[in-house]
């Protein structure tokens, strides 16, 4: 299964002639992370996840291109576009299916605290193919999930360094590779990925840094 960074928290994972997107938000590249792609999974609604017109465009432009989404997110597309509305899935979390060739387990879920003045929001990870997890925007390890790869979310409002490395830590994942990065500047990316890489070596797990449109194979 080859897997494709793009800016901030978008990933794109191939696999038997299938293509499956996740997170496509503001920041990143979506025209050419949904290109060919088959079905797109997002974790929440915030629009660094989402960029709705975008996304909703290339739906209009692909056809078999499927969209799943928590079923408040869900509710909201199909409202803005019925009539992509049988494109459109809800996902419940803690459910396992299979969306273009790829099995998926959901985790959920609610939004990391920004601050208590912030509404919360529905917030869903997702474990492809059983190996790689994509928490979105939490911390939260599911109990008994150990994946062999795990994303991880090196900055947000609603974080800070040690509770990135304590993810990392409790995922016990053999490798790591960074997402949700596109507001530190070189310095703070150079800083908080050093910390995880010494700190995460030490529990036995490998960080590697991905540059926007790197690609490896999982």
């Amino acid at each position: 299964m080859k897997m494709t960074k793009f800016t901030h928290a978008c990933v794109r994972f191939e696999q038997g002639g299938h293509v499956l997107v996740l997170d496509p938000g503001t920041f990143s590249e979506v025209e050419t992370a949904l290109r060919d792609a088959d079905a797109v999974l997002i974790t929440h609604e915030h629009a660094d996840h989402l960029d709705r017109p975008r996304v909703l465009a290339a739906m209009q432009e692909q056809p078999p291109l499927e969209l799943f989404a928590p079923k408040t997110l869900a509710d909201q597309l199909r409202a803005e576009a019925p009539d992509l509305s049988g494109r459109i899935h809800d996902v419940q979390p803690n459910t396992s299916f299979t969306v273009a060739g790829f099995g998926i387990q959901s985790f959920g879920g609610q939004h990391a605290l920004i601050h208590p003045l912030i509404p919360m929001v529905a917030n869903i990870g997702y474990l492809v193919e059983g190996r790689v997890y994509h928490p979105g925007d939490s911390f939260v390890v599911p109990n008994g999930l150990r994946p062999r790869t795990v994303l991880v979310p090196l900055h947000a409002p609603w974080s800070r360094a040690g509770e990135v490395i304590d993810f990392v830590i409790a995922t016990g994942a053999e490798r790591a590779y960074p997402i949700h990065d596109a507001l530190l500047n070189e310095t703070g990316l150079a800083m908080v990925e050093g910390h995880v890489t010494r700190i995460g070596k030490t529990y036995g797990t490998e960080f590697r840094h991905l540059d926007a449109g790197e690609s490896v194979d999982l």
